[in-house]
């Protein structure tokens, strides 16, 4: 009778969704429905790495357009690169905040579904400033961007940690940071494109043609809004059928545990810094950079200038592997560092095929962000990590911003030799911290 019992219990405990009894129940449901089987979460890492594909496609629009942009608005090159800074600007906060958020106000569902709509929000009202002719708008456009864009790669990297925590995290990393510059990759050879073609259709150029490109864009954030929508979905599905909590970002932000940072943590932020902004307002600036030094066409220009990103989607899961293998963080960083100062020296003294340089770049890039973020646990206890990420994050928007804006105004005052030299002079500076 006890075992008539247990197994009437089993028959009869019912499914939260069907109703059904949960042995029925599952038995009855397909793998690719069944959230405990690998076909199911194969789909929802497919939803995953395409929730920050719009994310990145319009991180970039301003350098994939950078020269539209700046015909088109009537802007100089300080003002262009405001653009990346209002970007940055919220996120010198929200490094901090965008965990608590999630954990502890909107959930992990509800608070990704809240960041792809400022992503998206915050596109559209980027480009209503184009087609409305008023620069100021494109600005609020970019922060409102910026809100969402690091907070929903928080979210991401959470669902990421929530449905593969294991064997697999690692290679599920590597396969959204290849989305992410996917993304990219995309955006820089295919808006300048999108952007003639509509000429083509109004019959000239200026802020309406320029708005309607941006708007097209924004399609790609509404996509990875609805793929926000389909994971919050699956996920309040899986938690209800597994009987498991909802994903939290593990981060712990502690304000207070700043003041027992260890020096050679404070050398890290500071390489991070020094490194990322002769990377990214490089890459915002380097379409025109290739057509008025290397007389490239615009749409060579545009190829080349994501050069980085393409080589970066394959290499940083490869990279990756191998600094796991070796273990030997600090020599990897600095092999990165003084390939990315071989490669800007190349381009800024030599007339080299630029591919080289860029190649270069690439392979550098990647290496680092493999070697160096993970140096950041060796350093600090685990309590401390989120405050320690979270600052570094800070720190290095806080950075994208003012560098973004000195870019700009150097090269409206000394061209694009001075700007290469001030690169190279950060680099420099990196060298000499992580010797």
């Amino acid at each position: 009778m006890a075992g008539m019992g247990e197994e009437e219990d089993l028959i009869t405990e019912e499914d939260p969704l069907t109703g059904q009894g949960d042995g029925s129940a599952r038995a009855r449901r397909s793998p690719c429905s069944d959230p405990a089987h690998w076909l199911h979460r194969i789909v929802v890492l497919v939803f995953m790495c395409f929730l920050g594909f719009g994310s990145y496609f319009c991180y970039d629009n301003p350098a994939a357009l950078q020269t539209q942009v700046i015909q088109d608005m009537k802007l100089n090159t300080s003002g262009f690169m405001q653009l990346y800074a209002w970007y940055s600007w919220p996120n010198v906060v929200l490094c901090f905040l965008g965990g608590f958020l999630l954990d502890r106000v909107f959930g992990i569902r509800l608070g990704t579904i809240i960041f792809a709509s400022f992503v998206f929000v915050g596109q559209i009202i980027f480009a209503s400033g184009a087609l409305f002719n008023r620069f100021w708008l494109m600005e609020a456009g970019r922060f409102v961007f910026g809100i969402g864009g690091e907070s929903l790669a928080v979210a991401q990297n959470t669902y990421a940690v929530n449905w593969f925590k294991g064997k697999e995290l690692n290679l599920v990393f590597g396969l959204q940071l290849s989305m992410a510059r996917l993304g990219s990759t995309v955006n820089m050879n295919i808006m300048g494109w999108v952007y003639d073609r509509i000429k083509d259709l109004m019959g000239s150029a200026g802020p309406t043609t320029l708005g309607i490109a941006l708007m097209i864009g924004a399609t790609t954030c509404l996509f990875s809004l609805a793929c926000a929508l389909v994971l919050g979905f699956l996920d309040r599905r899986a938690e209800r059928i597994l009987k498991k909590e909802q994903g939290k970002t593990g981060e712990v932000i502690k304000l207070t545990d700043v003041k027992d940072f260890p020096l050679q943590l404070w050398l890290i932020f500071i390489i991070c810094v020094c490194y990322y902004v002769a990377i990214f307002p490089f890459i915002g600036l380097g379409q025109v950079f290739f057509i008025e030094k290397f007389d490239f066409s615009p749409a060579e220009a545009r190829a080349i200038n994501s050069v980085v990103y393409i080589i970066s989607a394959p290499a940083s899961p490869v990279l990756g592997f191998m600094v796991d293998r070796t273990g030997k963080n600090v020599l990897w960083v600095a092999c990165a560092i003084l390939a990315t100062l071989a490669a800007h020296m190349m381009l800024a003294f030599t007339f080299w095929n630029p591919w080289i340089a860029m190649s270069l770049m690439g392979l550098a890039y990647s290496l680092l962000a493999c070697a160096l973020w993970p140096m950041v646990s060796f350093v600090v206890p685990e309590h401390q990590l989120g405050t320690a990420y979270g600052f570094m994050q800070s720190i290095q928007n806080l950075g994208l911003a003012l560098i973004a804006m000195a870019a700009g105004a150097i090269l409206d005052n000394r061209g694009y030799l001075f700007l290469e030299v001030f690169f190279c002079a950060c680099i420099c500076s990196e060298c000499y911290l992580s010797s």
